[in-house]
């Protein structure tokens, strides 16, 4: 293994997995042993250690999501030991390494828990809710035009800044399975701060808001009260300050809106 250290002791571990054939099956617990587990090892790799045994034995693999394992995607959503994307704070579960654990640990692997994401087998999970809220207004849909010089709307740095650290959420759900509520405030305010903040999405701003917060109603989200949990477990360090731009976006829009649902 690439960058792997040589004295490295392996590991050998216990592992609670979630098992769950569908949605509409009852799931448990169920017990593993992995062995010989490198602490170089990222914890999706360990995961693959895992299902190649269970294969050799006959047994179905444990089904989970992943795509990029750079960090970068947000399809690696797994609750381990009672936290989202595991003990490591700004650090999505492809980029967990097994270091952080330590030689007869015992691990418990689970899925995200929300109405909203229902589970589609195992460890993975269905987060088409956070797709349905985008289509309901995260975007530009106005003709802006061919793609314009760096400097030619100028906007100030702290602004851009502003707006570009939004715009890092990479829709995980991590704040949805760590908040107690299941909200989905983080994820929503993340989006409509991004385009709030530029010129582009001004147009569409009101409509945009209330659109977005309707479909998250829509979509059985809970309701967000203040704790923090969710920029606490966020991978990326989205911001709480999201969430107080998204409830002034949203009370301006709904002050002079025609919309009185």
């Amino acid at each position: 293994m690439a960058g792997s250290n040589p004295n490295a002791k392996p590991m050998n571990l216990t592992l609670k997995v979630w098992r769950q054939k569908n949605r509409i099956s009852q799931g448990g617990i169920v017990d593993y042993q992995v062995k010989d587990i490198s602490p170089d090892m990222s914890f999706l790799e360990m995961l693959d250690v895992l299902n190649e045994d269970l294969l050799r034995q006959g047994q179905e693999p444990v089904a989970f999501d992943h795509d990029c394992r750079e960090g970068i995607c947000g399809s690696c959503n797994l609750f381990i030991n009672g936290r989202a994307h595991g003990p490591e704070q700004g650090t999505t579960t492809c980029q967990l390494h097994m270091r952080k654990f330590s030689d007869g640990d015992t691990i418990t692997i689970e899925p995200w828990r929300a109405s909203a994401f229902p589970i589609n087998k195992d460890l993975s999970v269905d987060r088409s809710a956070f797709d349905r809220i985008i289509q309901a207004g995260g975007y530009v849909s106005i003709n802006t035009g061919g793609t314009p010089d760096a400097n030619e709307i100028p906007i100030p740095k702290d602004i851009a800044d502003r707006a570009f650290e939004a715009a890092t959420c990479i829709g995980c759900g991590a704040c949805v399975a760590a908040c107690k509520n299941a909200s989905a405030m983080l994820f929503v305010s993340a989006k409509v701060s991004q385009l709030a903040l530029l010129p582009q999405g001004h147009v569409e701003r009101k409509t945009r808001v209330e659109n977005m917060v309707a479909q998250m109603d829509i979509e059985g989200f809970g309701a967000c009260t203040n704790i923090g949990s969710c920029a606490a477990e966020c991978p990326v360090g989205i911001s709480l300050e999201n969430i107080a731009i998204l409830n002034q976006e949203f009370l301006s829009a709904k002050a002079t809106s025609n919309n009185l649902a």
